[in-house]
């Protein structure tokens, strides 16, 4: 069996890797061609350095399997694809993009005869050694097709699971983000709160520890955790700025749109936006206040050139 790898980066090489590994002939390509280079001594990869060549290894029907940035990368990809595929030919869109948008390229692509399956794909940077986790949506037919590669791919044979149409796969691993951010922000808080209680001098790595055995609390997020605390009880050399990839923000509002309540998935969004600096302007705003009704003084902001220091 054969398939195209779409995107060699950090998941989709690893992805590549454990395809050969099943006996999966894997020809992959990406933009960055250093990426493809650490792959090519992999038994059964063949690296390609532009889709066209890709696409002129495969015989068809081909399969091929997208792992890019969600967005314009994708869609720019998607949009190439289009007019270079035949009938007959199945994507499969491993990225964390919109479920809308992979309804509107399902439609587009079933239209010219090539299936069109959204693959949510959870399992990090650690995904390669223990197996992914595969969220699928589309046609069962052509999740027939790619059944060798799920088992390839999945943390054990059949372990993966077609969620619905075309859209449901995309839409499970977003919801599925939502709730990571949710327990994410939950043990951060509570271990801020356990650093916080100066007097008990609590050993924060030990804690987290203890917490991985038998505790209703375990899972592979606190095991993560309890790993870098051992090596970093008071991260200081660690930004308090946590990025969000879109998913979070499209839980959200697909949660404001079905009148569902999140309010932990919400706020942990939130949360996030206010490390990024979104906060500072309200929060001057609420010194202003209490200044104004209370006369409580105000804590003057660093000059530029304490800030520079800082940096």
């Amino acid at each position: 069996m054969q398939i195209g790898m779409i995107g060699l980066g950090r998941m989709g090489g690893a992805m590549a890797t454990k395809l050969c590994l099943a006996d999966i002939h894997v020809v992959g390509y990406d933009a960055d061609s250093t990426s493809v280079d650490a792959l090519n001594n992999v038994p059964g990869f063949d690296g390609a350095y532009s889709l066209d060549s890709l696409l002129n290894a495969m015989p068809a029907p081909r399969i091929l399997w997208l792992m890019l940035p969600a967005g314009k990368p994708t869609q720019a990809v998607l949009d190439e694809l289009r007019f270079k595929l035949a009938v007959g030919d199945t994507i499969v869109n491993g990225g964390n993009n919109f479920y809308k948008e992979s309804m509107a390229s399902a439609t587009i692509f079933r239209d010219a005869g090539i299936s069109f399956i959204d693959a949510g794909v959870s399992g990090g940077v650690h995904g390669g050694a223990s197996g992914y986790c595969l969220m699928l949506g589309g046609e069962a037919v052509a999740i027939k097709r790619i059944e060798r590669v799920l088992n390839g791919l999945a943390p054990n044979p059949n372990q993966w699971l077609h969620c619905g149409p075309s859209g449901a796969g995309h839409f499970t691993k977003m919801v599925h983000n939502g709730i990571e951010y949710g327990m994410m922000q939950a043990y951060s808080e509570g271990f801020s709160l356990l650093s916080a209680k100066r007097e008990f001098d609590l050993d924060i790595g030990a804690v987290a520890e203890t917490w991985r055995h038998g505790s209703v609390l375990r899972s592979w997020l606190l095991d993560l955790t309890a790993d870098f605390l051992k090596k970093d009880r008071a991260l200081d050399g660690v930004a308090p700025v946590v990025p969000d990839s879109g998913e979070g923000r499209w839980t959200a509002l697909e949660a404001i749109e079905l009148g569902v309540p999140t309010p932990v998935m919400s706020l942990a969004l939130m949360s996030r936006f206010a490390s990024q600096g979104e906060d500072e302007y309200s929060a001057k705003l609420l010194a202003m206040m209490r200044k104004g009704f209370g006369g409580h003084a105000l804590v003057a902001a660093p000059d530029a050139a304490d800030k520079t220091a800082k940096l």
